[in-house]
């Protein structure tokens, strides 16, 4: 990707808004061939729209839920029909789409874990099983990434479901990137920390009451120091660019990280009384 996505052909997760979106729209800016999905249909369709606005082509799009298989292999199967020639590939493939809910595990449901996995970790590899061996048959090398989360190096509060599916594809990321290599394709995982995307509005809390108004000052909070999705995904892009492996979103995961790694007592020692906080922030008292 050192020359840059003008003409690559980039298949996207999680196209209808947030990180998807913004980046669908930059790769469309810079000429890129865009292959979309989201389960979002309607706004699948205001992405592939504002990106042929962009004079981007986008060959195929489909609304589906990426933890169903057999619709991710089919998709699949539809576009290197599609694109034809001996050894039809994607050029970056974009595990952007996931999910999330927070709780302590006495409050999280089967449910919760299960759709954290299914989406988060199971969606990206369904992805990757459908679309990475015809990029290593095609010997023209490229990028896969994935989105994982600051959840996926650090232990924070209340995230064990996620932090399963987010570790877990940290995990996938770092063997691909060495056994990838060698055919030339580069692999990228990226790690946002607070971003501004619906994801921030629909999470899930269990224990908690969203509508409480110490809760949704704690809400705000993290809003309001997140970044724009239009800031991660230029971010991710020249991270993808350079072939880097961590993609950082914000330098406050890029510290917390390194915190843990040279610091690992003290960073015990913080994450308990941040557990606390976090504990009676997200589970106040009743109002009279």
């Amino acid at each position: 990707m050192a020359q840059g996505y003008a003409g690559k052909r980039c298949f996207l997760t999680g196209a209808a808004s947030g990180i998807g979106r913004s980046t669908a729209l930059k790769l469309a800016a810079e000429g890129a061939e865009l292959f979309l999905t989201d389960r979002n249909a309607e706004g699948l369709a205001q992405t592939v729209a504002d990106a042929r606005a962009l004079g981007a082509s986008v060959p195929a799009h489909r609304a589906l839920d990426i933890s169903d298989y057999d619709a991710v292999a089919a998709f699949a199967a539809d576009i290197h029909d599609a694109i034809g020639g001996t050894t039809p590939a994607m050029d970056v493939v974009m595990n952007i789409a996931g999910v999330s809910a927070w709780g302590t595990v006495s409050h999280l449901s089967h449910r919760h874990w299960e759709s954290m996995v299914a989406i988060n970790l199971m969606g990206p590899i369904h992805v990757i099983e459908s679309f990475v061996p015809p990029m290593v048959a095609a010997g023209r090398g490229g990028s896969l990434v994935n989105v994982s989360s600051a959840a996926g190096l650090v232990a924070l509060p209340w995230h064990a479901a996620y932090s399963a599916s987010k570790f877990g594809l940290l995990g996938v990321s770092e063997v691909l990137r060495f056994d990838l290599a060698r055919h030339g394709i580069g692999v990228s995982v990226v790690v946002p920390g607070a971003v501004r995307t619906p994801l921030v509005d629909s999470v899930e809390i269990a224990g908690a009451d969203r509508d409480h108004p110490q809760v949704r000052k704690w809400i705000d909070r993290f809003s309001g120091h997140a970044v724009t999705p239009e800031v991660a995904a230029d971010k991710m892009l020249r991270g993808v660019s350079r072939n880097r492996f961590l993609i950082y979103t914000s330098h406050d995961i890029r510290a917390l990280y390194a915190f843990k790694r040279v610091a690992w007592w003290p960073y015990s020692v913080a994450m308990r009384r941040v557990n606390v906080i976090f504990t009676r922030a997200l589970r106040p008292s009743k109002t009279p």
